[in-house]
């Protein structure tokens, strides 16, 4: 498995939560200098891709094979708690929750230092090329299951 640090822009891992450092460019932003919401969606994806690569299986990974597959989201609720600005340096923080069925369960959260800006909570669906929903490669649940929350009543 590739060692988050080796690769540049990929993050780490702190505990289980993977760490994933972004700036905030103008492109961010709407035109008081504030991000805009929609750019908070698309560090999250990040977030959540770079999780995928730190665990050694990229989307194109996903791709290759006998049974090809990727992600939909399939539910997201974001709460804004403080804006970010232009130039801000953010943490998006990753946690793989659970796998049930053909869902992948996720929480993030954008910080700036110690500030918390943005929560998000992801419901990603594992889907067969054409759409139609499937249960993960046992190669993905391999490689994304040390990374889960460990089921109830036991420690971790």
């Amino acid at each position: 498995m590739t060692e988050a640090a080796d690769v540049p822009g990929q993050g780490w891992f702190q505990g289980r939560e993977h760490r994933l450092p972004v700036r905030v460019y103008y492109e961010d932003t709407d035109f008081t200098g504030l991000v805009y919401h929609g750019s908070y969606v698309r560090f999250f994806e990040r977030g959540r891709s770079d999780f995928l690569r730190a665990v050694g299986l990229g989307h194109s990974d996903l791709l290759d094979g006998e049974a090809p597959s990727a992600f939909v989201v399939a539910e997201l609720a974001l709460s804004f708690l403080k804006p970010a600005r232009i130039d801000d340096a953010l943490v998006v923080r990753t946690l793989y929750e659970e796998i049930r069925g053909p869902r992948l369960i996720i929480r993030q959260a954008i910080d700036r230092g110690d500030e918390t800006l943005c929560r998000a909570e992801v419901i990603v669906v594992c889907i067969h090329l054409d759409g139609r929903p499937r249960r993960p490669t046992p190669r993905l649940v391999a490689r994304v299951r040390p990374w889960l929350a460990p089921p109830s009543g036991e420690d971790g």
